[in-house]
């Protein structure tokens, strides 16, 4: 199945999902959830880790756009983005923790590296 994937939601439902999860990403450094959800989060969160890299009005503008607290996007551009600044990508790591207990589906920590 080539794309996105579509976790079992409607597209505004899931838009609106993986951008509260990459601000809480941001925000937190790490986050647990299911790892189809931590695979698209991380390829969305990277995204914008890179467009923080050049640090300029119309970068600060599409990450506001996406990202959904102001004060997640100034300690993009302020923290986390110069410290990858000479690293291309890469910037999450992934880590399956065993299944959940109520379903058993496949669980895991996504992180800022």
């Amino acid at each position: 199945m080539p794309g996105t994937r579509k976790l079992g939601r409607t597209s505004d439902h899931r838009k609106a999902m993986l951008r509260a999860m990459v601000t809480f990403l941001l925000e937190n450094g790490r986050i647990e959830t299911t790892v189809t959800r931590a695979k698209e989060v991380r390829s969305m969160a990277e995204k914008m880790i890179t467009i923080a890299k050049t640090n300029d009005l119309n970068s600060k503008r599409q990450v506001l756009a996406y990202v959904t607290k102001e004060d997640v996007v100034k300690k993009l551009f302020d923290e986390i983005a110069p410290k990858y600044a000479d690293v291309n990508g890469g910037y999450t790591r992934i880590v399956k923790i065993g299944p959940r207990r109520g379903d058993a589906a496949e669980m895991a920590v996504i992180e800022l590296v």
